[in-house]
Parts: structure tokens; C-alpha cells; sequence
């Protein structure tokens, strides 16, 4: 059985990748953890595959289906977290899409699609989790998982830089207007992760891996591993005075200026 003080956590777009990566973090810290993903089916393969490591683990994990770009489906996804284990603590936004394209070429249904999963499902998630939050009376944590695109342009990426920088500023106005109810709004933003989403722009030729090494000034890619400890300092305790900030898990890339 949980105990009455574990924390709990909710994690879109965790089937795979970081937000995989994320759920396995908060999970060893100690918190029950729902993974949301749209493909229902992947989310509840990976939340049996982190239960595996136990009784007391598997009563902490558990899976939903839900598309963030629906409001509706946002508010029910909450719900099922709260009927699951009681309350919510921590609500990480990481569901996320990338189709890098020429912007002479962007369908108005690709933008949309883009700008509805990366933009408007992080205010409809943040935006359900809060009332939650408010009306639990204890506080809260947001996370929201950003892009070193929120600061620096890439060509082919229109929809998907613009979104990024978006959700940074969002960050912010729900930090200081949430405030007063102790929730904590940050973001995360990585570099080029060492996902599978990474590695088909690899192979498709997108991402010149050598030329983006050397731009990099620690000289790799960011591991899964490395945006999780983000996330996780940034729920904890350790992080209680700090909220509206942007913390970039990028190697140095957005200091390095020249080229």
C-alpha cells in the first residue's frame, strides 16, 4: 500500500523517451506516478515495465491514454490521477511532436497540430492540474519540457520554435499568478536528447551529428538521464524558492556564441 505522504506525480507523453526516462526518476525518489500518453497501449507496456520492480512499486505506477490537445480530455486525465492515488502533487508536460519542414511548405494542419500539442496541451494540462492543485490546498509543482529552441531558431522548425518559446513564457505567467497558491511553475529545456526521435533525424540526415557534437561545448548529447535529474530537483524541496525559470540542460550550447 502507499503511504499517505508519497507524492504524486503526472507525466504526459511518458511511454517513451524523456518522459519515460522522467517516470523511472520520480518513481525511484519515491513518488507514485501516472504515465499519460496518446498511445494508451505504450503508455500501459512501459508503467508494467517499471512496476516490475516490485509490489510496493507496482502499487505507485499506473497508465492513462489522453491527447493533450483536448481540453476535455486534459481535465479527465486529471481526474483518473486523482481517483488512482488521491491527489496530485507534480504535473511534468512533456508530451511533445517534431516535423521539422521548409516553412514554405507548413499545411495549416500541420501548424495547428504542432502548436495544439506543444502549446495549447501544456496550458490545458497545466491549467486542469492547477484547479486540482488550488483545490487540494497544499501547493504544487509544474514542469514543463521546453526546447533549447525557446531561445535559439532553427531553420525548419517554424511551428515547433514558436511553440517552445511560447510555452517559456507561459511558464512564467503561471508562476507568478499561481504563486499565491505555492504552486511552482519551471521549465526544463534539453538539447539534442539522445531519444528515438533524435536518432531517426539522425539517420534521415537532419541532424549532422559531428557538426552538432562540436557545437556542443561539452562535446555529447544530453541523456535521457540527464533532464530527468532536472525534473527531479525541480519538484523537490531542494528547488522551493525557485519558480518562472527556464533551466536549460543543453552542455553549454546556448552560452557558446561563437562559431
Amino acid at each position: 500500500m502507499m503511504s499517505s505522504d508519497t507524492k504524486v506525480a503526472l507525466i504526459t507523453g511518458a511511454a517513451r523517451g524523456i518522459g519515460r526516462g522522467i517516470a523511472a526518476q520520480l518513481i525511484a525518489d519515491g513518488y507514485a506516478v501516472m504515465l499519460s500518453d496518446i498511445r494508451g497501449d505504450a503508455a500501459a507496456e512501459t508503467a508494467a515495465e517499471l512496476a516490475a520492480g516490485g509490489a510496493a512499486v507496482a502499487a505507485a505506477v499506473a497508465a492513462c491514454q489522453a491527447d493533450v490537445s483536448d481540453a476535455e480530455a486534459c481535465r479527465a486525465m486529471v481526474s483518473r490521477t486523482v481517483e488512482r492515488f488521491g491527489r496530485l502533487d507534480a504535473l511534468v508536460n512533456n508530451a511533445g511532436i517534431s516535423k521539422p519542414q521548409p516553412s514554405l511548405e507548413v499545411p495549416p494542419e500541420d501548424w495547428r497540430r504542432m502548436i495544439d500539442i506543444q502549446l495549447n496541451g501544456v496550458f490545458f494540462c497545466s491549467q486542469a492540474a492547477g484547479r486540482q492543485m488550488v483545490a487540494q490546498g497544499s501547493g504544487g509543482v509544474i514542469v514543463n519540457i521546453t526546447s533549447i529552441n525557446a531561445e535559439a531558431a532553427f531553420p525548419q522548425r517554424a511551428s515547433y520554435v514558436s511553440a517552445k518559446a511560447g510555452v517559456q513564457m507561459l511558464t512564467k505567467v503561471l508562476a507568478i499568478e499561481w504563486a499565491e497558491h505555492n504552486i511552482r511553475v519551471n521549465a526544463v529545456g534539453p538539447a539534442h536528447t539522445e531519444t528515438e526521435m533524435t536518432l531517426q533525424h539522425i539517420r534521415s540526415g537532419r541532424i549532422q551529428i559531428d557538426a552538432l557534437q562540436k557545437r556542443i561545448p561539452l562535446g555529447r548529447l544530453a541523456s535521457v538521464q540527464d533532464v530527468a535529474n532536472a525534473v527531479s530537483f525541480l519538484v523537490s524541496d531542494k528547488a522551493s524558492f525557485i519558480t518562472g525559470q527556464s533551466l536549460y540542460v543543453d552542455g553549454g550550447y546556448l552560452a557558446f556564441g561563437y562559431w
